[in-house]
């Protein structure tokens, strides 16, 4: 099963909410590259298809960690799947659109200048990371708080948020916390 597959399946599966079919049939359509774009320029995911395969890394991920023993009865996160499907397989459709294909400099292994192929980031839309992300699916899709919330703060530490407002996020929406730890998990062990 290819990953584009695999990402309808568990969407059509788990997604069920009131707009997610016009959001899907956005997904799909010539208006966004989703299934074919990068997940980013030059690190994790930086190829073609880079960013569904990202979306379904974060979706193991966090269906892995939630579903823990200890993150339920000692934590007491407790998710539905629609959740844990839409914070995880969504959480990045803020970069629909905004690679464009390119080239760069590199000395090969002889200290020879090499043109190789990358990707340029193009945002027509700079309204930020996670932020984008829920002002996109809000247009098609009602988000919880908490999914809102997970969303937004995804990058954690790592993204340029006030720390205060990072930490005051998992605090109050542990989602985000679990999404977060997700994303990295992807990001620096699986597509590293």
């Amino acid at each position: 099963m290819s990953p584009k597959e695999r990402f309808i399946e568990i969407y059509k599966q788990y997604i069920k909410r009131e707009g997610s079919d016009k959001f899907l049939e956005y997904l799909l359509s010539k208006s966004s590259d989703f299934f074919t774009a990068p997940a980013s320029t030059r690190f994790h995911g930086s190829h073609e298809g880079g960013l569904v395969e990202h979306s379904l890394n974060v979706y193991d991920c966090l269906h892995q960690y939630l579903h823990r023993e200890r993150v339920q009865e000692v934590y007491g996160l407790n998710y539905d799947e629609e959740s844990i499907a839409i914070v995880s397989l969504l959480h990045d459709v803020c970069k629909i659109n905004c690679y464009k294909p390119g080239t760069r400099n590199v000395k090969d292994e002889n200290g020879v200048w090499q043109k190789v192929p990358t990707y340029e980031f193009e945002d027509n839309l700079p309204y930020g990371h996670g932020e984008k992300s829920v002002y996109i699916l809000s247009g098609y899709m009602r988000l919880t708080r908490e999914e809102a919330f997970a969303i937004r703060y995804h990058m954690g530490f790592a993204g340029n948020e006030d720390e205060r407002n990072v930490g005051k996020a998992f605090s109050m929406y542990p989602l985000s916390f679990a999404l977060s730890v997700a994303d990295m998990e992807a990001t620096y062990f699986l597509e590293e």
